[in-house]
């Protein structure tokens, strides 16, 4: 591996072990409202990307999209889809639901699959069917030990997996694509914030110190780990990418269980079991190396 994938690799982990980690970020605002955590994270990203883009002198990147009718349309779609993507995710973690998020982000992948056949009519390969008849079983588990669909973890992997697939036909980098989107989005993040603080009931400047710092650095924790993927995504093969993908999903696992103690039965195992099988038969699919 030359020195250019080399540092794509490296700093692909380090992007995914931050959005691993986001968990414990969002878990010291549990007192704070999910939604007006999300109001935050969407007001303080859009600030944070605008003075990245200003100090870039990369405003002109922004004209011809904005100008593009499709374009802007397909922003708005995307900018829907990241803010219920964003807000369900904040509510699991603050109502200790850690497991159904790392269950959504784990068949993310394979729910994009999917996306790729219905919508993009692509052709599944032998090894890419099983992988996904795995993972099927392993929610079908779930499903029969719960007596329920397990909505939260769909919701997250199908909110996610449509927002990437828009992605793919959004003209913009990913640091303009999440400046345009969080414009989309801030009118109302903004007045939900302000009606929060007139009340009386807004956690900025009324709660403590730490969750006042940690609000305001909502934008830091969402558009650094974006700015590192997208750094890496120019240097190493998509198929690594997303090997590596699986970082993030593994840590909310493991805080999960280990760290915040939700409940983590045999069962849970054996279905966790059928889908870590489907991403690893998925993946090496990817790679070529069974094919």
């Amino acid at each position: 591996m030359n020195r250019e994938k080399s540092i794509g690799v490296a700093t692909a982990v380090v992007a995914y072990t931050l959005w691993g980690f986001l968990p414990v970020y969002w878990k010291v605002l549990g007192a704070v409202p999910a939604l007006e955590v999300l109001s935050h994270r969407i007001i303080w990203s859009l600030v944070f990307v605008a003075l990245i883009i200003g100090f870039g002198r990369q405003w002109g990147r922004i004209r011809p999209i904005i100008s593009d009718h499709h374009q802007v349309r397909l922003i708005i779609l995307a900018a829907i889809m990241i803010a219920l993507n964003w807000g369900l995710f904040i509510w699991a973690v603050q109502s200790n639901r850690l497991l159904d998020s790392s269950l959504g982000y784990y068949i993310n992948p394979l729910i994009a699959v999917l996306l790729g056949v219905i919508v993009f009519k692509e052709k599944l390969n032998p090894w890419q069917k099983l992988a996904i008849a795995s993972a099927a079983i392993g929610v079908l588990i779930l499903i029969v030990k719960a007596g329920r669909v397990p909505w939260l973890s769909f919701a997250l992997a199908l909110t996610f997996g449509i927002y990437g697939a828009i992605k793919k036909a959004v003209k913009a980098t990913s640091l303009i694509g999440l400046a345009l989107e969080t414009a989309v989005l801030a009118p109302l993040a903004l007045l939900f914030i302000i009606s929060r603080q007139v009340s009386g009931q807004g956690a900025l400047g009324g709660s403590s110190l730490t969750v006042t710092l940690f609000l305001l650095g909502a934008g830091v924790a969402t558009a650094i780990p974006l700015i590192l993927f997208a750094f890496s995504a120019k240097r190493i093969p998509l198929s690594t990418l997303g090997i590596t993908q699986y970082i993030a999903p593994t840590l909310m696992f493991l805080f999960g269980v280990f760290v915040y103690h939700e409940p983590f039965q045999v069962v849970n195992g054996i279905s966790f079991a059928f889908i870590w099988l489907a991403l690893v038969i998925y993946s090496l699919s990817q790679v070529k190396v069974i094919l």
